[in-house]
This record gives C-alpha cells, sequence and structure tokens, in this order.
C-alpha cells in the first residue's frame, strides 16, 4: 500500500502531467465547464418550474414523476441513448452532446423536488398573511416564500451540483476531455496509479464543489433561516407532494 501511494505522489508529481491538453489543468477546466453547464441548464429549467408549481400547489405529483425520470434512468443508459440519436460530435468546452444530456437528466430532479416542495410547504399562515395585507399572488412569491423556500432551494442544487461533477467523468466514454478520461486511459493501460489519481482528483473536485456552494448558501440565506426554523422539511424524504 505504501509503495503504491508512493507511485501516486510520483504521479501527481510528474512535471508532464502539469502541460498541455493532457495535463491536470486543462482536465479539471474541461471537467469543470462540462459540469458547471449542464447544472446551469438545469436551473434554467427545474427552478422556474418548481417554484411555479410549489406555489400553485397543483399539479406537482406529475411534475415530480416526470423529473424524477432522471433519478431512474442509469446515466449510460441515457448516454448510449443519446449516442445513437445525438452522435459523437459536441460543443467546444461543453462535452460530447449525449454526456451533456446525461447530466442534465441527472441534474434535473434535485432542483425541481427542492424547489417544489421548500416553496409548497410554506406555512400557509404566513401566506393567508400576506394576501391579508393586501399583496398580490406574485408579491407573495417574491418577498415570502422564496426567502423562506432559499435554504431547501440551495440544498438542492448543492445535491445537484456534486452529483454532476462525480458523473461528469461519463463524457470519457465518449473519447471527451475531464477528469474521467484519467480513469478511461488508465483502464485501457491498465495503469492503476492513473486511474486512482482520476478517481481522486473527481473526489476532490466534487468536495471543492459542496464546500463553495455551501459557502454561498451560508452567504445568500438569511441567517435567521440558517438554523433551520421555518424552514420546509427536506424534499429528497419524500418526493410527493402533499
Amino acid at each position: 500500500m505504501t509503495h503504491f501511494l508512493a507511485q501516486v505522489y510520483g504521479w501527481f508529481t510528474t512535471s508532464a502531467h502539469w502541460h498541455g491538453t493532457d495535463g491536470i489543468p486543462h482536465r479539471v477546466w474541461e471537467h469543470s465547464v462540462m459540469s458547471f453547464a449542464a447544472v446551469a441548464v438545469a436551473l434554467a429549467i427545474a427552478l422556474p418550474l418548481g417554484v411555479w408549481f410549489g406555489h400553485r400547489r397543483r399539479g406537482g405529483l406529475v411534475l415530480l414523476n416526470v423529473s424524477n425520470v432522471g433519478r431512474a434512468l442509469p446515466s449510460l443508459a441515457v448516454l448510449g441513448l443519446g449516442q445513437e440519436a445525438l452522435g459523437l460530435r459536441g460543443w467546444p468546452g461543453f462535452g460530447a452532446r449525449p454526456a451533456f444530456i446525461a447530466l442534465l437528466v441527472l441534474a434535473i430532479p434535485p432542483i425541481v423536488t427542492n424547489a417544489y416542495t421548500a416553496v409548497s410547504e410554506v406555512d400557509p399562515d404566513i401566506r393567508e398573511s400576506a394576501l391579508g395585507m393586501g399583496m398580490t399572488g406574485g408579491q407573495v412569491l417574491r418577498r415570502v416564500e422564496l426567502p423562506l423556500a432559499l435554504p431547501l432551494v440551495m440544498a438542492g442544487v448543492r445535491t445537484s451540483a456534486v452529483q454532476v461533477v462525480a458523473t461528469a467523468t461519463l463524457a470519457a466514454e465518449l473519447s471527451w476531455g475531464g477528469l474521467g478520461r484519467y480513469i478511461i486511459d488508465g483502464i485501457g493501460r491498465q495503469d492503476n496509479v492513473m486511474v486512482f489519481a482520476g478517481a481522486l482528483q473527481v473526489g476532490v473536485l466534487a468536495l471543492v464543489t459542496e464546500v463553495v456552494l455551501g459557502t454561498v448558501q451560508r452567504r445568500v440565506v438569511p441567517k435567521g433561516l440558517q438554523s433551520g426554523e421555518n424552514v420546509p422539511s427536506v424534499a429528497a424524504a419524500d418526493p410527493r407532494p402533499r
């Protein structure tokens, strides 16, 4: 074990692994861009849907069941179907299109589920009080529901982002870049040191993503809500609308 760790250390300290298109900085950049793009598109799709249906408290069962198909489908199956339908071409910097779609399908469910549950479970008495003060439905959503729902919404974004970062290694299955390239190439060469080094980098990047988004959450969520008071229960525990 000590000898293996020494080899891993030697791999990371080899100068050639820090330069060029196959170097660690470039692979980390590719992996990060693919992941960020998938989560950004998922946010643009899932967040408005979750918030709107949660505000209306209608159609949530259909919305959550449809979005959670992404959790039921294996990512490799989505990857294979996308490859057959779209081929191996990609968008510059964003990864092969099938891989991007697989990441998008994976990223949407946590955001939809948390956004819907967070907004729909805001205390009805608080909503009624706001309406009684003369607020419109839109004002209640912006000024009351969204601030109270923000902690759980951000938790959904964090979950989605970490899952996407961990799964973006799939892009390497389509001869694309990212940190998965080290894993796929290492398996092909029977180089366990390279495989371990690639997996370690993916784990570290996922951990950094969790820490960064956790810091963002603490900065954007009002301190009065950070303790968990007046925050709806976690959506992931039971995604069914009540």
